[in-house]
């Protein structure tokens, strides 16, 4: 009778300690996958601000619902940006630091504008 007890115990202390030890080395392997390469470059260099995500709203452009599209971004103004409507056209939008009533920012179509110099 004893030695079953102590038998029971002994499976089970050895069978929690290897599933404690499992446990252990999956998160050191884990968060050692996970450090950064001591030799990459930071995605923000030193002294760089971050930017602020601003939503944007593509002028002219509708979802499938008919809603207006808002694009989340933290480009800088002046940037071109793709999107695809629901049929599968393409469309360049350009950013603009312009605050819309909605407190969206505007972004410009201008795959409707003919590029400089191709008239």
């Amino acid at each position: 009778m004893l030695t079953d007890v102590l038998t029971g115990w002994t499976a089970e202390t050895l069978g929690g300690l290897t599933l404690l030890a499992w446990a252990a080395a999956w998160g050191w392997l884990r968060r050692r996958r996970n450090q950064a390469d001591p030799g990459a470059v930071p995605a923000i260099a030193a002294g760089e601000a971050v930017r602020p995500v601003r939503t944007y709203t593509l002028l002219g452009a509708r979802a499938a619902d008919g809603q207006p599209v808002h694009l989340p971004s933290s480009r800088l103004a002046g940037t071109r940006v793709t999107w695809s409507d629901p049929a599968g056209k393409r469309e360049q939008f350009e950013l603009s630091d312009a605050v819309l009533p909605d407190g969206t920012y505007a972004a410009e179509r201008v795959s409707a504008y003919p590029e400089p110099g191709t008239l």
